[in-house]
């Protein structure tokens, strides 16, 4: 190696992936994918109508300018279930990373976006960026989970900058927008407006169908484990969001995960299917 050569690059992922439905079956009809993404193969553990998936980053995370790039295509009537094998991290010497995703959903299909949680490092500078675009009676649930800092190891956001955004839309209609922002080391981690101390912020969301009263109310009954804990749930226009906020990441994922078996099984008429990969 020369003396004085950085070796590594920053380094820019590309995932496609499209999935398309024939009779019982959905089936990943077509994948590219470039370094430092991978897609590992795709599993039925609940029957051949719902494909699930897992999206890898073998790096583990994101350092300056790094960036990936998803293009998920869903065609009429297919059903996919994508996850990630662990943490997704952001460290101190993020800046500039970005993460995107789009995703496109055909006539009556259905993705379900479930990533495990996102560790931003003391000092990460980052960008998150998701966009869905449904097609009539098409849906997307999708999730996020953020550590703010390395709590367990007594860090925090002191430094660094967060922006998330998600939007779906429906022909060119602004169905449901959430875009955040947030400036390590500001009066809004502590702030009873912000994060008040807590370091982990998950937001559910279920888009594209109507939520009756009576799931609603489901929903809300879900309780958390901690008592400091913020947790919310509402309905919008055109689906379900809940929020969490508190200390843990495997309290945020499972308050989803009964969330998403309450509207599975009465909007999707199945049970929630947890991923294999997260058993490993």
């Amino acid at each position: 190696m020369t003396a004085g050569l950085d070796w590594r690059e920053q380094w820019e992922g590309n995932l496609y992936l499209r999935f398309e439905r024939a009779g019982p079956r959905t089936f990943l009809q077509e994948k590219n994918v470039t370094m430092p993404l991978a897609f590992q193969k795709v599993l039925y553990p609940e029957g051949p109508s719902v494909c699930h998936g897992v999206i890898l980053h073998p790096p583990g995370g994101f350092a300056k300018g790094d960036r990936l790039n998803m293009t998920i295509d869903l065609e009429p009537y297919a059903e996919a279930v994508l996850t990630t094998p662990g943490a997704g991290k952001f460290y101190g010497s993020s800046e500039g990373a970005a993460q995107r995703v789009h995703a496109r959903i055909e006539e009556g299909a259905h993705l379900e976006w479930i990533p495990q949680e996102t560790i931003l490092f003391n000092g990460a500078q980052m960008g998150s960026s998701l966009r869905v675009d449904l097609a009539e009676r098409a849906s997307w649930m999708g999730w996020d989970i953020w550590r703010f800092g390395r709590s367990g190891a007594g860090e925090n956001f002191s430094r660094g900058t967060w922006r998330a955004s998600t939007e779906v839309w429906r022909k060119g209609q602004l169905l449901w927008a959430d875009r955040q922002e947030l400036v390590g080391g500001t009066s809004l981690l502590h702030s009873p407006f912000g994060l008040r101390g807590l370091p982990v912020l998950g937001t559910f969301a279920w888009i594209g169908g109507v939520v009756s009263d009576k799931v609603l109310q489901g929903c809300r009954a879900v309780s958390v484990a901690e008592r400091e804990t913020g947790w919310a749930v509402g309905r919008v226009s055109h689906g379900l969001v809940a929020r969490y906020l508190g200390h843990s990441t495997a309290d945020a994922r499972h308050r989803f995960a009964e969330i998403w078996g309450i509207l599975r099984s009465n909007l999707r008429q199945r049970p929630a299917c947890w991923p294999r990969v997260w058993n490993t």
